[in-house]
Parts: C-alpha cells; sequence; structure tokens
C-alpha cells in the first residue's frame, strides 16, 4: 500500500474516535484563554502540531481534560446561525464502529428529538482537529453527536432549568453508552451543564431549511416537574420475558423495576426499566452492574 493511502485509512480510523472515551470531570485548571486560543497545526512558540497519524491515547498534549481559569460571558457571544451546508467529506461514513459498537449517521437532522445525558469537552481537545477535520473551538457553540450528520444543527434544551442554546455539530462523539451530545465548553456554561459536568437534556435537530424550527417551544420547568433517569433494559413482545428480566433485576436489588406496556407498530409491547435514579452517577453505576449480570447494555430515558 502506498504511504499516501496508508495515511488516509489511518486519518479515517482516527477520526471517527474524535470525542471517544469518557470525559474526566472539569476542574479549575488554567488554560488557554479567549484571546490565547492555539490554533492547530501551530509551530510557534507555545504552539503545537495536532498529529493526525498518532494513536488517541497520545495525540493530545494533556493527559485530562479541564477548563479555563476564567468563565467567559457567554451572552456577549453569538449563537450560529442554521443555514443549508454541504456534508463534510470526513465524519460521515455510515455505519461506523467505535470500541466495538456500530453506529448509523442520520441523512438529516430533520425530525430528530432525544433526550438524554449531555457531557462536554474542554481545553484538552482545544485546537485540535475535530472528525470532520475543522478545528475545534471550546468557545464557540458547537457539539459532538454520534448519529447527526456534520455538519447539522441543533437545538439543547436544559431539562432542569430550561436553558436552551443552539449549536453547531461538526464532531463524533461522545462514546460513553449513556451519553446523547457533547457540548462545546461555552455551550455547557450557557445552560447550565458546567461546573457539574452533566445534565439532562432534549436534543433537537434543526432544518436549516425550515423557518422557525431553531426557536422550539422551552419546557416548561418546575420544582414538581424535575426530570428522572431510567435505564430500559429491554422491550419485549413476550409478557413472560418481561417478567423474567424485572424478577432478575428485583433480586439484585438495584433500584425500582417497572413493566411498562405500549403499542408499538401495532404491536404490543413491554418495556422493562429501572428507576428513577437519582443522579448520572448513578445512573452509570447501575448500567455497569445490569451488563455485568449478562443482560443487555441498557438505554437512557429521561422523563
Amino acid at each position: 500500500m502506498k504511504p499516501a493511502r496508508l495515511a488516509v485509512w489511518l486519518l479515517a480510523g482516527l477520526l471517527l474516535a474524535g470525542c471517544g472515551g469518557k470525559r474526566t470531570r472539569p476542574s479549575h485548571v488554567g488554560g488557554a484563554t479567549a484571546q490565547q486560543r492555539p490554533s492547530a497545526g501551530a509551530e510557534a512558540a507555545g504552539g503545537f502540531r495536532d498529529d493526525l497519524s498518532k494513536s488517541q491515547g497520545s495525540r493530545y498534549r494533556d493527559g485530562s481534560d479541564s477548563v479555563p481559569g476564567d468563565v467567559p460571558d457567554v451572552s456577549k457571544l453569538a449563537e450560529p446561525v442554521p443555514r443549508v451546508e454541504p456534508r463534510s467529506l470526513y465524519g460521515n461514513k455510515s455505519p461506523y464502529t467505535v470500541l466495538g459498537r456500530s453506529y448509523r449517521v442520520l441523512p438529516s437532522a430533520r425530525g430528530y428529538d432525544e433526550r438524554g445525558i449531555a457531557s462536554f469537552y474542554g481545553n484538552k481537545f482545544h485546537g485540535y482537529k475535530t472528525s470532520s477535520l475543522e478545528t475545534y473551538d471550546m468557545y464557540a457553540f458547537s457539539a459532538a453527536s454520534t448519529t447527526l450528520p456534520l455538519p447539522s444543527y441543533a437545538r439543547v434544551t436544559n431539562l432542569e432549568n430550561g436553558k436552551s442554546v443552539i449549536v453547531r455539530v461538526n464532531d463524533r462523539g461522545p462514546f460513553h453508552e449513556n451519553r446523547v451530545i457533547d457540548l462545546s465548553y461555552v455551550a455547557a456554561v450557557k445552560i447550565g451543564i458546567w461546573p457539574k459536568g452533566t445534565g439532562l437534556v432534549e436534543v433537537r435537530g434543526i432544518d436549516p431549511t425550515q423557518r422557525g424550527q431553531e426557536l422550539p417551544p422551552l419546557p416548561a420547568v418546575t420544582a414538581d416537574a424535575h426530570p428522572g433517569i431510567y435505564l430500559q433494559v429491554g422491550a419485549f413482545a413476550d409478557a413472560g420475558n418481561a417478567q423474567r428480566v424485572a424478577a432478575q433485576l428485583r433480586r439484585a436489588n438495584l433500584a425500582p423495576v417497572q413493566v411498562l406496556e405500549a403499542d408499538v407498530n401495532g404491536q404490543r409491547i413491554r418495556r422493562v426499566r429501572v428507576g428513577p435514579l437519582r443522579d448520572v452517577g448513578r445512573a452509570d453505576d447501575v448500567s455497569a452492574r445490569i451488563e455485568d449480570m449478562g443482560l443487555p447494555r441498557p438505554q437512557v430515558a429521561v422523563d
């Protein structure tokens, strides 16, 4: 294989894992400020070169993620204006596999509406290339998604406080099984995901050809309407199978177990769920215990 062709294959594999792995909790470690943002490929004093041929473990200068010491005034930063853009030449392969799990990229953001857990990323990745080969800027309202096309736009709403932000999706991730989107640092600040590190959100795709979608109705947030985190262990057509899984979970004393019935495409389905769980950390712990029991990887549901 020619060296140039080999480099292309190495790059393709690397870009799919641009936001892989579990994010570390943010810390107030001093880092780049808005006036000192490094640019990818910079060789000047204090700069760096983003070597895409390196493995994820050795590509970044920092071993763990962090955030700048000074919190920016996000009210002075403009959100992106959704517009029709051509698909990126990179990062849109479908299906693709990361960490043994396969994902499919949606044809568009139109109709995408999902609730789940959001995380964010900061200093460690700032100035490096995203999966679309753009430079990640933690001071821009952007995000990473496993399934939305690159680039695309979405409105992300924090279900715990009603704050929302429009983001431009230009990266792949997060590849933590219990996360639905990875926000840039300033996007996380704007809707209150920072400094906690994670939060319960609704992600709605925006179709730039349809006016008004960039401002969908915000959820009403009250003290009595705090969203709950649930883990769906399976959906069964056979009632006996659903009850057997539910009984196994109850014997493990994980959390309240529910068997909910619903009609899906004319078929009666029994969904086995664990919860509500008190926080994201508890959801991660219970999810790992369920997998250790030999049951399927549960899916996060936020109601």
